[in-house]
Order: structure tokens, then sequence, then C-alpha cells
């Protein structure tokens, strides 16, 4: 059997108690850390507190070269760890399917989400969210001003009246993270007076959420990542209450129905 467990947000606690059970029950445990991270645990830690040798494999490892580890899964119980869930962002329906064309049986444990998390910590509702998009390094874009998927999700989602979750790129192989002031600094060059909540470690015991305009947050330190930024489309009245009591939003800033 292939097992695909979600870790949940931030360290070696987050997982689950099934996850947990799952993961210390495997023959064989591989993980990546390359699509995201538990920036408040080790690869050690997690070794130690679970009780299991852990294999990190790259991209290349589970994208490309996966032969090894599909090998194992005929005969032996392996288990495969992301950060999150493995199958929301982090996905890994490739790596499944390629174990059902072998006949093996998988099943997927569940993690807690960014999504989720960020809808539950700026009382946003969670299907008045549209579609995400994510903010890369300029150096990683490639060309000048933000990209085109960036700017069209957002201004779809607003034309719709619904939330837009902007996730901040990461460079794991790098320890490069980039930081909420950082992606509002460069939202703001297109979108200077656009209302935006940041969302700061979530999952951790010391999360943040902080509303202001994107030229507002570029001047702000949010701490430790791992950050994200959401622009709040149009906001029930509750929603709104929840963005004013919980982020310290200017309710005025708001787009409220």
């Amino acid at each position: 059997m292939l097992t695909f467990i979600g870790l949940g947000l931030y360290d070696e606690r987050s997982i689950t108690v099934e996850g947990q059970e799952a993961l210390r029950a495997a023959d064989r445990v591989y993980a990546e850390f390359y699509t995201s991270k538990l920036i408040g645990t080790t690869i050690d830690d997690l070794e130690s507190v679970h009780d299991s040798e852990i294999d990190v494999r790259d991209r290349a490892g589970v994208e490309q070269h996966p032969e090894d580890m599909l090998e194992a899964a005929e005969t032996e119980d392996v288990a495969f760890l992301t950060a999150g869930d493995t199958m929301i962002s982090t996905t890994h329906v490739d790596l499944r399917l390629r174990a059902h064309d072998r006949g093996i049986e998988t099943r997927v444990i569940h993690g807690v989400t960014a999504q989720t998390a960020t809808s539950a910590l700026t009382g946003l509702q969670n299907y008045r969210f549209g579609k995400a998009t994510t903010l890369p390094f300029p150096y990683a874009h490639g060309a000048e001003g933000l990209p085109a998927s960036v700017t069209e999700t957002i201004d779809d989602n607003r034309a719709d009246g619904l939330h837009t979750v902007v996730y901040l790129d990461i460079k794991t192989e790098r320890e490069e993270y980039m930081t909420a002031d950082v992606g509002a600094e460069l939202l703001a060059e297109e979108y200077p007076d656009l209302a935006g909540v940041v969302v700061a470690r979530a999952g951790s015991p010391d999360p943040l959420v902080e509303a202001g305009t994107m030229s507002e947050l570029a001047e702000r330190d949010f701490g430790d990542p791992l950050h994200l930024l959401v622009v709040p489309g149009e906001c029930h009245l509750l929603e709104a209450d929840a963005l004013v009591e919980l982020a310290g939003a200017d309710r005025d800033a708001l787009d409220i129905a």
C-alpha cells in the first residue's frame, strides 16, 4: 500500500492522530518538502517524534523517478509525506495514479491546509474564495511587473465578488521564503490602495492576521515565515466584522455587501 499523509502546517505535532498511526506503522517513509515546508520543525525532530526514518526526495525523485518508491509499495506499506495536505496545492495525483497502474492500493490521510486555516483565521467564508494564485519572486518570473496570472486572478475574482488567496513564493532549496511585506510591495505597484490581509505562521502557537492597504502592508514586519496574502472581495457583514476585529481592518476600506 502507498499512503499519502498530510503533515499539517507547522511542526511535528501538526499531523492528525490517524496520520501519526499510519506513519509509525509504515515499513518505509518518504517525504518531499520542495513544495512547502514545516517551518517549526526539522527532519531530525520528525524522525525522533514519530520513530521513523524518513527518505526526503527532491522534485526529480518524486515526479520523474519514483520507481523505487512504487516498487517498495508493491510488497510493503509505504508512507509518503508532505506539508499541508498531499492532494491540495501540493498535489501528487500523478504519483497516486502511477501506483494504481501497478495495482498498488492507495489511501490519503488529510492534513490541515493553508486554505482552510486562512478562512478560519480571517473569518472569511470558505465558499466565498475564488481561484488562488502564486506570486513569484521577480527573478523567478523573469519579466517586468506583476505576472498576468496574478493580476488576472485578482481582477477576475474581484469582479465576481470573491476573495483571493495569494500564495507567496518559496524556494526551499535556497531557504528563501517571500515575506508578506515583500509580496505587498510587489502588489502595491498595481494595487496601492487595495485592501489586503496578511496571514503569517498559520498552524503555529502564534499566528498573525493583519489587514491594511497593500502600500501600508509593504511597510510592516510580520515576523518569521510562512506568510500569505488575502485580497478580500465583497464581504458579508459578518466577514467585515471579523476582519475588523481579528485583523484590525479599516471597515471603510472593505467592499461590504
